[in-house]
């Protein structure tokens, strides 16, 4: 029980205790105010539990509704049908759609900041710790952490409506502030030879987001494997060149590529 209920009812034990049939008729209007506030408080108590049950079940029925009718066929009545409950009661809860469309994108970018094979301090050898983190992050199932649809459609909202911006902004830059805590431990270790990692952990999140699209416009009909593979062996052949993002940009003072680079580009032309 609340801690306030229970010193409620300790207080209310305390006047009454040994008192008169008269004495009792005087504090009856004290006993009567706790007994409604201890009422009132404890409706509240029961109003935040069932909300902290209903609202994640709310969140995900509205995000399956997403991925299946897209942003153009949703609404509360197809949720509340989803969950065959009346829709008031999402009403209830959120009081308005904006509010449940902001709330979806928290619990995503929730969703989204805590994947639990990203999380790597298990691994004592660092070689082998960077190469698990590269294959995650460029890897099918990390793409799908947010339906890519849902994760676009937000993106284009975001444009719209600043909190969205805002929750998007966030996510982004936490992960970015993993990647670079991530580079500077691999660099003070040689494995990585960048000195900007801030530049290449934009660079990387850059290209992470780009495959998206590379998959859904320019595949051609191939796997979505095949280009993240690519493109994890171009990041890798940068991260490992200490010319990438220096305080100059991106090797502005070579005429070509790396040959690593070269031979990355071949070898996917030949797959």
């Amino acid at each position: 029980m609340n801690i306030q209920l229970i010193s409620i009812l300790h207080t209310i034990s305390c006047y009454n205790s040994g008192r008169s049939i008269g004495e009792l008729t005087l504090f009856a209007p004290f006993n009567k105010f706790f007994l409604e506030k201890l009422i009132k408080k404890t409706k509240i108590i029961r109003s935040y539990q069932k909300a902290e049950i209903r609202k994640p079940e709310i969140l995900e029925s509205y995000y399956q509704v997403l991925i299946e009718e897209g942003f153009e066929g949703i609404s509360i009545n197809k949720i509340a049908k989803r969950m065959n409950i009346h829709p008031s009661l999402i009403i209830h809860y959120f009081k308005t759609k904006e509010n449940l469309t902001i709330e979806l994108v928290d619990s995503l970018i929730e969703k989204y900041e805590a994947p639990e094979f990203l999380k790597l301090d298990h691994i004592q050898d660092l070689e082998q710790r960077f190469q698990l983190m590269i294959d995650t992050i460029f890897s099918f199932e990390w793409s799908r952490t947010i339906d890519p649809g849902l994760h676009f459609g937000f993106y284009y909202l975001s444009f719209r409506n600043p909190k969205i911006r805002k929750a998007y902004e966030k996510m982004l830059q936490h992960f970015r502030d993993y990647l670079v805590h991530e580079l500077e431990l691999y660099r003070q270790v040689g494995i990585v030879k960048v000195k900007n990692t801030k530049m290449a952990a934009d660079t990387i999140v850059t290209l992470m987001e780009g495959l998206e699209f590379h998959a859904h416009f320019l595949s051609e009909g191939q796997t979505f494997e095949k280009y993240a593979d690519y493109t994890k062996h171009l990041v890798i052949s940068m991260l490992k060149d200490e010319r990438f993002s220096s305080n100059y940009g991106y090797y502005t003072k070579q005429k070509n590529s790396p040959k690593s680079l070269i031979e990355n580009q071949r070898r996917y032309a030949h797959d």
